[in-house]
């Protein structure tokens, strides 16, 4: 137990989780078989999460994943933590981030399009960045960080009035808020630290169960679905804070959110340029009209389904080189649509499901039926790409020097999913290079 607390410990170097790892890897194998699934997505503590890199890695390995990937908001200060671990634990890896981008300048400058807090303004994601552009990532994230900082800062502010009117403790927004993040160490800060450190204070002082229920109901007016009520009313429910969470980013967010601008959003085309320059693939986030979410921290609305044809041929016309979706969120229908629109237009396929609560699981079992089984196959397209860019930038998916560069993308992917496949993940350097003459020799 000493080892996992090590390997998920927020407070010490990346340097000593991994050293914890190694030990605890050395004397305790995969507990479960390879499933043949996968997850681009995973949050980790560079953002918001139960996990830090190492850990998310080990979590991943022991839900039968083959391939673990980090992204995290406005930040990648994970991704050299999570290919080491990955490396340690011999699965797959791939490294990314997410950011919030503006659309401000095109046709859907007036739609809310895939994101539930803003018009005019999408999640995106940046993926299989080689180790050579971390820094170099860093330093483009670095404004945004400092825009979100300062207006997280100002939520804080605004929060402090409601909780005051309510009778509760005040947010100090250094020691509340901005500890629980890994900002000194280059991680984003995002509402859901905010919101944690709401959900803390009103724990701290109602406790668990029916005295916290009412004061959410009675003194915040808030409705609690009766599934989360449920979870509430247990006091011995491991993920109580982050399902407090939950219920207030679906339910308290809107009367404290504060609109970000485009010094915090930047031009989505400046984050596809960035992207083709470090050799990365940028993908839009694809979300989809919104029935029940499976963390309960959306509400049902509607998003970008009913212009997804012309959002597309903008998508393309921008640069976008793939969309990225999680099965586990929407319909058959609906994924369906978006894989024939991906076809139709040369865009990869990413799929993840973003873990950022210890209620969710690693596993995506969605990927084992036939209409998703290709998402694997991406996936280790994916890893391949990552590793060939970080030793030549011209070997990368979408590079005009690519030795497939003449196939059409579904070849073209094939190609490098099996390359992917004949990586020796736990050895992936001396690996790559071996492929790389290979290749070069056929």
């Amino acid at each position: 137990m000493q080892l996992l607390q090590k390997i998920n410990d927020p407070a010490i170097s990346g340097e000593e989780r991994l050293a914890a790892l190694r030990e605890y890897a050395a004397s305790h194998k995969a507990p479960v078989v390879a499933t043949g699934e996968s997850n681009n997505h995973i949050h980790t503590i560079y953002s918001f999460s139960p996990y830090s890199p190492a850990m998310a890695a080990l979590k991943a390995r022991d839900a039968g994943l083959d391939v673990a990937g980090s992204v995290d908001h406005d930040s990648i200060g994970a991704a050299g933590e999570m290919l080491d671990a990955c490396e340690i634990l011999g699965l797959g890896a791939v490294v990314g981030f997410e950011v919030r981008a503006s659309f401000k300048d095109g046709p859907f400058a007036d739609r809310k399009i895939n994101n539930p807090d803003s018009i005019g303004y999408v999640y995106m994601t940046v993926q299989g960045i080689p180790r050579a552009a971390f820094g170099r990532v860093d330093r483009f994230l670095q404004p945004i960080r400092a825009e979100r900082r300062r207006r997280t800062e100002q939520m804080t502010t605004d929060i402090n009035v409601i909780l005051q009117k309510a009778s509760f403790r005040p947010l100090d927004f250094e020691r509340d808020v901005l500890a629980r993040s890994q900002a000194a160490g280059g991680g984003g800060l995002t509402e859901r630290h905010l919101l944690a450190a709401a959900a803390t204070s009103l724990i701290e002082t109602c406790g668990k169960g029916e005295a916290l229920i009412a004061a959410l109901q009675q003194k915040f007016g808030l409705k609690i679905p009766a599934t989360v009520a449920a979870w509430l009313t247990d006091a011995d429910n491991p993920h109580y804070l982050y399902d407090v969470l939950g219920l207030l980013k679906s339910s308290l967010l809107d009367r404290v959110f504060i609109q970000p601008d485009e010094k915090e959003c930047i031009p989505a085309t400046r984050v596809i340029e960035f992207a083709g320059k470090i050799g990365a693939i940028p993908a839009y986030a694809y979300l989809g009209d919104v029935g029940e979410s499976p963390t309960g921290d959306k509400k049902a609305e509607k998003f970008e389904d009913d212009f997804i044809e012309p959002l597309f041929e903008e998508l393309c016309r921008m640069g976008y080189r793939a969309i990225a979706y999680m099965p586990p969120r929407n319909t058959v229908e609906q994924l369906r649509r978006v894989q024939a629109l991906c076809a139709r237009h040369g865009l990869m396929e990413i799929s993840g499901v973003d873990i950022n609560s210890s209620r969710q699981s690693f596993n995506c079992p969605e990927l084992l039926q036939p209409e998703f089984r290709h998402l694997n196959d991406t996936t280790w397209a994916l890893v391949a790409h990552q590793a060939l860019v970080s030793v030549d930038s011209g070997l990368g998916i979408f590079a005009a020097n690519s030795p497939w560069a003449a196939l059409d993308l579904p070849e073209r992917l094939a190609r490098y999913a099996e390359l992917g496949r004949a990586l020796d993940c736990s050895d992936i350097d001396n690996s790559v290079n071996r492929e790389i003459e290979r290749m070069r020799g056929e």
